[in-house]
């Protein structure tokens, strides 16, 4: 993800809050974030941010959601109705562009890992989990009904393939396997050649 830009229904202030939280979990990760860090980054003191969000926790269930309603903007961007460009498209973005620096994407990973312990933030990850998965079940159903792909099961395609971008991301944030993306990505593609392309 590029750092968060405005244009959306948050107010100012959140946006950049939403921006300064960026910043601090890239720069500190998870396990080292604070509020007196996000503060710092946006400039302000720390009742500036509580003024919005009342603890560490509701502000990183609000940037998990922020996260989300830009992956929709990027997702919505996509014109073409073709189920395959559509699909290929869908895994540029979760693949292909890459949601910040490593740095990010490995503060993501330690805060998934707090998701069984944080309810808050569980719930987060299971809209934005969902969200992705009904996208790649749609877009697959679709192109069956049309013909295009095969798929006896969209339902199972959709989370074979979220495997794949899942391990993908998890091997490239924990073991800095730079070329853990661009594999997947890869197989993502023979995948869809190989299993999902009807004859």
């Amino acid at each position: 993800m590029a750092e968060p830009s405005d244009g959306d229904e948050r107010s100012e202030a959140e946006l950049k809050i939403m921006g300064a939280t960026y910043r601090a979990l890239c720069e500190h990760g998870y396990a080292n974030l604070t509020m007196q860090a996000i503060a710092e980054e946006y400039g302000k003191s720390t009742a500036a941010i509580h003024y919005y969000y009342d603890t560490k926790d509701d502000l990183l269930a609000a940037f998990l959601n922020f996260l989300l309603d830009k992956f929709i903007d990027r997702v919505h961007e996509v014109e073409t109705t073709a189920p395959k460009e559509r699909l290929d498209l869908l895994l540029d973005r979760l693949l292909t562009h890459r949601e910040g620096s490593r740095d990010f994407m490995t503060a993501m990973l330690e805060m998934r890992a707090q998701a069984p312990y944080n309810e808050a933030v569980r719930e987060q990850f299971q809209r934005n989990d969902e969200y992705t998965r009904y996208l790649l079940k749609t877009v697959i159903a679709d192109g069956t009904d049309s013909g295009v792909f095969s798929a006896e099961d969209p339902e199972h395609a959709a989370d074979a393939l979220m495997l794949i971008v899942d391990g993908a991301r998890t091997r490239y944030a924990s073991l800095g396997d730079e070329n853990a993306l661009e594999e997947a990505r890869r197989t993502a593609r023979e995948y869809v050649e190989s299993v999902l392309m009807a004859e």
